[in-house]
């Protein structure tokens, strides 16, 4: 075994501890899904974070940014800002109301709004459980390109052992072992992003013919208002991620939620710095690898000691895994406890439904040639787009109808699918932007017709 391979069972093996350890924690169907609202202030902070940026952070962003020359690097400037509007005008509101209501899912939360409406509930768990096996499917393509590209292995096998691994914790674990994991993985995320950024910023030349470091090689980014209109508007996804969302539910009090947002927005912006870092550098050095998403990972190849090549390449995995567990554990409780209405204490349900949708979101994943930054964009919007406007018309206590809500939740997600299946002058907005308002208006425009007929 190398050393690389002996850092990969190190780490996994102690993903599978956490999920053991969080098994034993475990008791009732709330420990399972939402902590039975104890998660710690620091805990929330990075566990929020990392199951944010994922894989697309280390994978999808740098290498946008080493094609790009730079622009691309505008998606984390968007994401900067929505993500303090999120923890500062959303996360309060959001803690102190679902408490309130008893929910421990976005779908149970706009359902119990209106008496607990069955038809909200399995039109907002529907659209979770599609744009969730989408998004899980994109972490499943960062996991087997990495482990393609570091352990040379076939793409389809690596696939199979990254199911494997995520559902396995997940399923044993809950939600207390993907938080507990989340921090061990922003932790790893974090150090490995700046480390690399350093070395490879002041080792360039070293064992590779790669010329001298020469600013003047570097493409000036290409700005046009479209592209940068799209770029800014990722900040926008944040309000209607439900794997975020749970997080700001299940922190212990309210009043921890502006340090834990001072944390986590600075782990985001030592993370997307360092990311940007690597893709640039990337775009001086390394602009014809076959695979610009694998840019973080031949840097620190490059520049590291096997031994802390391997912890890197862990640090890449932790990112990936920590989105995708949240994403199986959310989509597989609202499928159970929200569109089908069981209520199995045990959780054995729950377990069964993470292998299932892990499964099918492999069978989304098989062809290597998919792009991981593409599938998050395409999810990030759906689910920005169909539930953001829905709950921040109901945080700020704007009278809305139950038909309103589940028309301004299709509408969001259809033109987000409408949106992206179109080319061409005004449909390179990103989809995001015109779901949402459309999205708001359908919600305005049905509350006021319907409040008529009542």
């Amino acid at each position: 075994m190398t050393t690389l391979h002996f850092s990969f069972v190190l780490y996994l093996t102690g993903l599978l501890a956490i999920g053991v350890y969080g098994r034993r924690k475990t008791k009732t169907i709330d420990d399972y899904v939402i902590g039975s609202r104890q998660l710690g202030t620091s805990t929330t902070a990075l566990s929020a974070g990392a199951s944010d940026m994922s894989g697309w952070l280390l994978m999808g962003l740098p290498g946008a940014v080493l094609v790009s020359g730079g622009s691309e690097s505008l998606i984390f400037l968007g994401l900067v800002i929505g993500a303090w509007i999120n923890w500062t005008f959303v996360a309060p509101r959001l803690r102190l109301a679902s408490e309130k209501l008893d929910s421990s899912t976005i779908s149970d939360f706009l359902a119990k709004q209106h008496d607990d409406h069955k038809l909200i509930k399995i039109v907002a768990s529907s659209i979770i459980i599609l744009f969730f096996t989408l998004y899980t499917s994109a972490g499943l393509v960062a996991g087997a390109k990495l482990f393609t590209t570091t352990l040379n292995i076939d793409y389809h096998f690596a696939l199979l052992l990254g199911v494997v691994v995520i559902a396995g914790y997940t399923s044993i674990g809950g939600f207390l072992a993907v938080c507990w994991s989340d921090v061990l993985q922003a932790i790893l995320m974090v150090l490995a992003l700046t480390t690399v950024a350093i070395l490879a910023a002041t080792s360039l030349g070293i064992e590779r013919n790669v010329g001298d470091f020469n600013l003047t090689s570097l493409s000036a980014p290409s700005f046009s208002l479209i592209g940068t209109i799209s770029l800014l508007a990722w900040g926008l996804g944040y309000f209607g991620q439900p794997h975020i969302l749970a997080r700001f539910m299940a922190i212990n009090s309210a009043e921890g939620l502006t340090r834990a947002r001072t944390i986590s927005v600075i782990w985001v912006l030592i993370c997307g710095v360092g990311a940007i870092a690597i893709g640039l550098i990337g775009h001086l050095h390394l602009d014809n690898l076959e695979d610009p998403e694998t840019v973080f990972i031949v840097l620190s190849q490059l520049v590291l000691h096997p031994v802390f090549a391997g912890i890197v390449i862990a640090a890449i995995l932790a990112a990936i895994m920590s989105t995708v567990d949240s994403q199986l554990l959310i989509a597989s409780t609202v499928l159970i406890q929200d569109c089908l209405g069981l209520k199995d204490t045990k959780t054995i349900a729950v377990r069964l439904t993470v292998i299932v949708l892990a499964i099918l979101a492999s069978v989304l994943a098989i062809d290597p040639n998919n792009s991981v930054l593409d599938l998050v964009a395409y999810a990030w919007a759906g689910l920005g787009a169909s539930f953001g406007p829905c709950l921040l018309i109901l945080l700020y206590n704007f009278r809305t109808t139950p038909t309103a809500i589940v028309w301004g939740i299709i509408s969001g997600a259809s033109i987000v699918v409408i949106w992206r299946n179109l080319n061409g002058g005004i449909f390179e907005l990103y989809e995001i932007i015109p779901a949402f308002v459309i999205s708001t208006l359908v919600i305005s425009i049905v509350s006021r017709v319907t409040k008529r007929t009542h």
